[in-house]
Parts: C-alpha cells; structure tokens; sequence
C-alpha cells in the first residue's frame, strides 16, 4: 500500500513557445483535407519545404489570393489542424502572414516568405523585395485595425540570436501606450506571462487586418498610378 508520502506531485507542464516549433509540431499529422488545404493548386512544391516545419506547413495549407480580393467565406483558422490554428492575414504567390498565437501585444503578427528559408540570408531577391514592401502593408494595416501608433519590427537569425522556428521570419509587434509599457517590456525579454490567443478575438482581429490589408493595397496602387500620370506629364 502506498501512503500519500509516496505520491508524486503531478508534473508541470512544459510552457508554450511563441510559435509552434520543431519540438512540438508533428510531421506525421495530414494537413487539413478541408477549407484552404483541399485545393491541390499550390505554389509551394515539395522541394521548397521542410517536413518538421510549422511554416511550411501553414504556407502548404493555405493558397494564395489577391490581397484585394481575398477568398469568401474565408478558410478557418482550424484548416491548420490537426497542427495549431492559423489566422491568416495574407497569402500571396512568395510570402504568408499569420497572427502570432501567443501574442506579445495586440496585433503581433508573423510575416515570412513561403518556401522554406532559414534565415535572411537565404532569402532570394525577389522575396526579400517583396516581404519590404509587405513590411510597410502589414504595419500600416495592423495600425489601423488595433488602433495603436508604434510598432516594433522584429527579425532573428539563428538559436543564439533567439530564432525559434527556423524558417526566416519578421514580427510586427504594435507597442501599447505607456501605462502598458512596463507589462509589455517584461514580456518580451521574457520576465512576464504570455497567453493564448482567444479563438473569437483572433478571427475578428484577422477579419479585421485582412479588410485593412486590402485598403491599404488599393490606396497604393492608385497613388502609384497617380505617381504614374503626373511623371508622364512632366515628358
């Protein structure tokens, strides 16, 4: 007979990452067979990905659509699944952006080329043109649908500069006002609690981002064709 001295305190469980990682994330589990993930038109080839990675995974799973025009209804965050949800906020033919599911702020987001690139210096020409311009987008978007000012764009390359998953990825990270500060600083040196993301608040929030994207595209490509006119004019 066992007496209560004996009885082993129950394990505490192991904290999540920012992100799902090489640790956590199984490549033995299918990818969704509904919503995004049953469309067998990807521009991702197997050649371009890794197995035990969550980002190519997402960037699998999801096919890319105009940023203007995005697809309706929209794919669930679950077509991810068995894997974490995804909240998707932009999938073009070179780069994928999602929400980050344990968000430093409100907002945080990852934005990251689509074929598997480790760090930044894997990144070809054009996919780094294209994640500069997107950088600015997604900023401006997600500035708009939380309504917060200042932001911190974030990018690590390699274990000892704090890279988790390795597959070259920026964080839009929006700064709260000062009263939040202290909270905030905390957290992302790694002295505070992060949580989960709330399923309802982070499919609003990417409906949101999503809606925002389109604006902000749209308003540049009209005033880059008004940049157009007004150089045809001085000719």
């Amino acid at each position: 007979m066992t007496s209560s001295t004996d009885k082993k305190p129950p394990a505490t469980p192991a904290p999540r990452s920012i992100v799902p990682d090489a640790n956590t994330f199984d490549p033995s589990l299918p990818a969704s067979k509904t919503g995004a993930g049953a469309s067998n038109t990807t521009t991702t080839s197997s050649s371009d990905t890794q197995p035990n990675c969550p980002f190519c995974h997402i960037s699998s799973t999801f096919p890319p659509y105009p940023p203007t025009s995005p697809p309706s209804p929209f794919p669930p965050s679950t077509s991810t699944s068995p894997q974490p949800q995804t909240f998707l906020l932009l999938s073009t033919p070179l780069l994928i952006a999602f929400l980050d599911i344990m968000p430093l702020s409100p907002g945080h987001l990852l934005l990251c080329p689509r074929r598997h690139a480790a760090k930044l210096t894997d990144v070809l020409p054009d996919e780094a043109a294209e994640l500069g311009r997107y950088l600015r987008t997604l900023s401006e978007a997600v500035t708009r649908a939380t309504g917060i000012k200042d932001w911190n764009v974030v990018q690590n390359n390699g274990s000892a500069a704090a890279q988790v998953v390795e597959h070259m990825h920026f964080h839009i990270i929006p700064r709260p006002g000062l009263r939040e500060a202290e909270r905030f600083t905390s957290t992302m040196f790694g002295r505070g609690k992060r949580e989960d993301l709330d399923e309802d608040e982070g499919e609003e929030l990417a409906r949101r981002v999503r809606g925002f994207v389109t604006e902000v595209v749209r308003e540049e490509e009209e005033e880059e064709k008004e940049r157009g006119l007004r150089e045809k004019a001085k000719l």
